[in-house]
């Protein structure tokens, strides 16, 4: 089954504008908090599709697709660190990611905000780095 990752990488992409944007608006600005706030969203969104691609990445590795639909989030990044899909190091980021993310159900303030954004350049870079993961499973169920 070939997975299209177009609406992920266009998200990626818009994250990386409003990153590179907000990076050169005033903090006191209007501008950067639009910028801070489409930030924050792309980052939820991205996280979310993440989640939704590699669990469909992870269903030829197990006996029923059922198995993998009852994995959380955390534990889909587990294993697939488990099916040396990343390593360990990029695994624990998207936890972190996941925790960060979790947070926003209970603190939508500064504060979370300004967290957030210390992680965006790591996380499009993982993110992108999970598109790669997804066309290397392209091509191998293309064979």
């Amino acid at each position: 089954m070939n997975i299209d990752t177009s609406y992920y990488e266009r998200c990626i992409k818009t994250l990386q504008k409003a990153y590179d944007l907000l990076m050169k608006a005033e903090r006191e600005e209007i501008d950067y908090d639009m910028y801070r706030s489409a930030c924050i969203k792309e980052f939820e969104i991205i996280l979310e599709l993440s989640r939704k691609l590699l669990r469909i990445v992870l269903k030829p590795y197990y006996h029923s697709s059922k198995e993998v639909d009852r994995l959380f989030f955390k534990d889909l990044f587990r294993h697939a660190v488990m099916r040396s899909l990343m390593n360990a190091e990029v695994g624990e980021r998207w936890l972190e990611y996941r925790d960060n993310r979790n947070n926003t159900a209970h603190d939508y303030g500064l504060k979370f905000a300004e967290e957030t954004l210390v992680l965006l350049p790591q996380f499009i870079s993982d993110s992108t780095s999970l598109v790669q993961i997804i066309k290397e499973h392209n091509n191998a169920t293309e064979k």
